[in-house]
């Protein structure tokens, strides 16, 4: 057999308080435990630093390389370089268009010039497209 014994808080139990022990306070309630500070270690600091940051860095990030393209536009140098242009006509291809213009080059890395000059996706071009193309020594 086994007993139980409950309490309701009212009786001679309850009048008498023991000293104060951790977690409780001398002037709090009976029955109330004290308000404890939270007690972080070295670690949790860190952890919750670090947490703290990541959007911090993130957002940093962002901006620093979504203002590349920017900054390559509207900066330095190069903004004042002038180039030459070229409408594309029917039957003309970036191969042709880069051994006319650096006959004795290797067509290969003025193809990739232009590419890059005009943002394109691919090697295909359309007539009527206006090309700008690189500034040759």
């Amino acid at each position: 057999m086994s007993v139980a014994i409950a309490t309701t808080g009212f009786g001679a139990q309850a009048r008498f308080q023991p000293a104060p022990q951790s977690g409780v306070a001398a002037d709090s309630p009976p029955g109330m435990p004290a308000r404890t500070r939270l007690r972080l270690t070295r670690r949790g600091r860190v952890v919750f630093t670090s947490l703290a940051a990541v959007p911090l860095v993130v957002w940093a990030f962002v901006m620093v390389l979504g203002a590349g393209d920017a900054a390559a536009q509207f900066g330095g140098a190069s903004s004042a370089t002038s180039f030459e242009y070229v409408t594309v006509d029917r039957g003309d291809s970036l191969w042709g268009i880069a051994e006319s213009i650096a006959p004795h080059a290797d067509p290969r890395v003025i193809i990739d010039e232009i590419i890059r000059l005009n943002g394109l996706d691919g090697a295909i071009v359309e007539p009527g497209q206006r090309l700008a193309l690189p500034v040759l020594p």
